[in-house]
């Protein structure tokens, strides 16, 4: 099956575990949507109204526009996931970190600290382990006094069949045992994704001018750039960010037609070189798109994720089954339950 069909087919809702997952900062649903193909009903909570439109036209949860904050009620659940706001601790951001109004950390251990989940895993920009690691190392401490094991790592999407170069960090908190999911031997292709429309120009393409190819031929030259960085057929991606789908800057994602004119994407190629399938679909004008799409964990990856974590929670709950036995075993033997 190509790389196309695979994720139409594969990341189709399908519920059948009686869990909730609640996704916090949940954006479009990218990944409540791995989730959800993994068998989990999941509730968003989003700020943006146009993500939240988009989330609940395309999963079987719910998703509520609101601002988090430290005195939010959540609905009980066993399992919590988000992307706490990364702003803060990315380069475009400035790197404020903690002095940032934006930063979603606090928000998002409250939620732990009130629900006392059985397992999470949150998601966030690779620059917490470098620069910013000191507060990574706060935040880890913090979930650690409640109790819980932290198993993270840097993870390429690449590696998990999205055709994208998009490395992130991935933490996941238990009290079992977790495996991360195993990478693919093949990558992925640009070609496999939108080969059947990189090079054509539809109606609405949106081309690059020669005032843009002056200007992005400086930004290469001036990053020392050695190949343009079009999208190549027989590579993956760049990373898509809502900086390079949205604004046309020197390093935009744009495909060359055979002419040599460059064209800029559209949100449905940059939907696939995400992992979002083609009936998944997005509300909002062109930049809210691109910004949901440039925000959005990759959903395949976010499937395979969820695997993981499913099966990390069945442990779980196989531990706790154990404990009753083991606290509730009379000298004789006697197993009582109340």
């Amino acid at each position: 099956m190509n790389y196309v069909n695979y994720i139409n087919e594969t990341l189709k809702p399908k519920i059948t575990e009686k869990e909730i997952v609640l996704d916090l900062f949940a954006g479009c649903g990218g990944l409540s949507l791995g989730f959800e193909a993994g068998g989990y009903k999941t509730i968003g909570y989003e700020m943006e109204n146009a993500a939240v439109a988009t989330y609940k036209k395309n999963l079987k949860g719910d998703c509520l526009a609101v601002k988090l904050d430290l005195d939010f009620e959540y609905p009980k659940a066993e399992i919590i996931i988000g992307g706490p706001p990364c702003q803060p601790f990315s380069v475009g951001g400035h790197q404020k970190g903690i002095e940032d109004a934006r930063d979603g950390f606090p928000v998002f251990i409250d939620a732990v600290r009130k629900l006392n989940p059985k397992v999470f895993m949150f998601e966030n920009v690779r620059g917490l382990l470098y620069s910013n690691k000191w507060y990574f190392d706060m935040v880890i401490k913090e979930l650690q006094k409640l109790g819980y094991i932290i198993d993270y790592k840097l993870l390429n999407a690449v590696n998990f069949g999205v055709p994208q170069n998009r490395e992130r960090l991935f933490v996941f908190g238990h009290r079992a045992k977790f495996n991360f999911p195993k990478q693919h031997k093949k990558i992925v292709t640009v070609g496999e994704a939108i080969g059947d429309t990189m090079m054509t120009a539809p109606e609405g393409s949106k081309f690059l001018n020669h005032s843009m190819d002056t200007y992005v031929a400086k930004y290469e030259k001036a990053s020392f750039c050695i190949n343009p960085r079009d999208l190549y057929p027989d590579k993956p991606a760049r990373t898509l960010t809502c900086r390079n789908l949205a604004g046309a800057t020197g390093d935009m994602q744009r495909v060359r037609l055979k002419d040599g004119t460059r064209r800029r994407l559209f949100h449905r190629e940059a939907a696939r070189l995400q992992s979002f399938p083609d009936w998944f679909e997005f509300t909002g004008n062109e930049t809210q798109q691109f910004n949901q799409i440039g925000n959005a964990v990759p959903p395949l990856l976010a499937y395979q994720l969820a695997l993981a974590l499913k099966e990390c929670y069945q442990m779980e709950e196989l531990y706790s089954i154990e404990e009753i036995i083991e606290n509730n075993l009379h000298p004789n033997n006697e197993l009582t339950l109340f």
